[in-house]
């Protein structure tokens, strides 16, 4: 793994982190102050409508992430395959221009 990919990695796992903070952070913000004494029922449900939000969340984070590195490693896989075909065209002989030369017969 070379310096690049390493680093977006990291950065990758930076954005997931602060994604989750970020849910979490605000989760808790839009909670309402629950009454002294208020049902218990509504609190739960308010909290566990918050859990589903943020695993569908990070569930369509995950999703964004595996599409990114999808796509990376095609284009990895398209620029490989250009330095090889243009490799190749460097090494292949011309023979057209060995007899314009008087080289070749």
């Amino acid at each position: 793994m070379n310096g690049f990919q390493s680093r977006q990695r990291s950065l990758q796992f930076q954005f997931l982190l602060f994604s989750i903070a970020t849910l979490f952070d605000s989760g808790l913000a839009n909670d309402p102050p629950s009454p002294k004494n208020g049902n218990k029922a509504s609190s739960s449900s308010s909290s566990g409508s918050v859990a589903l939000k943020a695993v569908i969340v990070l569930l369509g984070v995950a999703a964004v992430l595996g599409f990114c590195v999808f796509l990376f490693k095609i284009w990895q896989k398209k620029k490989r395959e250009e330095q090889h075909a243009r490799l190749l065209k460097l090494f292949e002989d011309d023979d057209e221009l060995e007899v314009e030369l008087g080289i070749r017969d």
